[in-house]
């Protein structure tokens, strides 16, 4: 017995940013995905999952109770499962950035909670907003604090435009081109990042003045630009805008950059093969890669393994 699949998810623009209420792009990446299962495997996935799910379950009941009117679960179905051996089997890396406790959050309010927003109803901005706060208390359990998008982009399986905090909307992007030359490409770190301790990175670092600015004046402007032209279509400007982005990233967020991976990034400015960005918070797991020209990027890029997510 399965569950229905929930898959990965990709922001391709507004890490960190949307804390700051920057413009976001969030995509479903269907490379990977998980879902709900009960057949009574004992391999050691199986059990720490279902370990992890007998103390969410705890963790959901005390929500209920915290957060009263805003979202309940049929709390005997999941412990009863849980005691059956329910475990989440997924293929979507841990600590990569593109959303694996998302995929799990989507999969169990979509199984265990009552009273649901389903994705066949009108999906008006206050739905959407709603349950972006649901799966953000709910996906807490998990990082200490969640903005509630990638269960959100996982549930909905649609592609969705942060425009800031309280408005969300799912949008379509520009059909893919399969023919085209250029890209969008996951790079590998070899590495896992971990959430929480980046975010309190730049929690700290917003506390200088000049930071903020930066934020303000440079961060958020050529976010908001690249958002902009990729859902235009408008190539030519968004690599400009991207160059700009990778720039002040490069500048600002070392930290966040695995340092085996500095030089490629300054590469890709200087040479214009591609362009890298951050993909979620960093610090490991995927980097993001855009380029106009994928042979070329490959050639840049040798001995590193490119996924291409989407192409144009």
């Amino acid at each position: 017995m399965k569950g229905p699949l929930f898959y990965s998810k990709i922001l391709l623009f507004g890490e960190y940013g949307i804390i700051k209420d920057s413009k976001g792009l969030s995509i479903p990446y269907n490379f990977f995905k998980g879902a709900l299962k009960w057949d009574g495997s004992d391999s050691q996935m199986a059990q720490e999952s279902n370990k992890s799910l007998k103390a969410y379950a705890e963790y959901l009941k005390v929500l209920e109770i915290k957060e009263e009117g805003l979202v309940s679960f049929d709390i005997q179905a999941l412990e009863k499962d849980v005691a059956d051996g329910m475990y989440f089997d997924s293929s979507i890396p841990q600590g990569y950035g593109i959303g694996s406790s998302g995929a799990l959050v989507a999969a169990i309010y979509d199984r265990y909670a009552t009273d649901k927003i389903t994705v066949l109803e009108n999906l008006t901005r206050e739905k959407l907003l709603q349950l972006k706060k649901i799966f953000g208390k709910m996906e807490s359990f998990f990082h200490g604090k969640s903005s509630g998008l990638d269960p959100l982009n996982s549930y909905l399986s649609l592609p969705i435009l942060i425009n800031s905090k309280d408005n969300i909307e799912s949008t379509s992007i520009p059909s893919q081109n399969t023919e085209g030359k250029g890209a969008v490409f996951l790079l590998d770190s070899g590495m896992t990042g971990e959430t929480a301790p980046m975010v309190q990175l730049f929690m700290e670092n917003m506390k200088q003045e000049g930071f903020r600015n930066m934020i303000k004046n440079q961060f958020i402007k050529h976010t908001d630009a690249c958002v902009e032209d990729f859902l235009n279509g408008n190539m030519k400007s968004l690599f400009g805008n991207l160059k700009q982005l990778s720039h002040v990233v490069f500048d600002h967020f070392k930290p966040m950059i695995p340092s085996k991976f500095h030089q490629l990034w300054q590469n890709g400015i200087e040479t214009n093969d591609y362009y890298l960005k951050l993909c979620g918070s960093g610090g490991g797991g995927y980097i993001l890669g855009f380029t106009q020209d994928l042979e070329k990027a490959k050639k840049a890029l040798e001995g590193h393994t490119l996924e291409v997510v989407y192409n144009f």
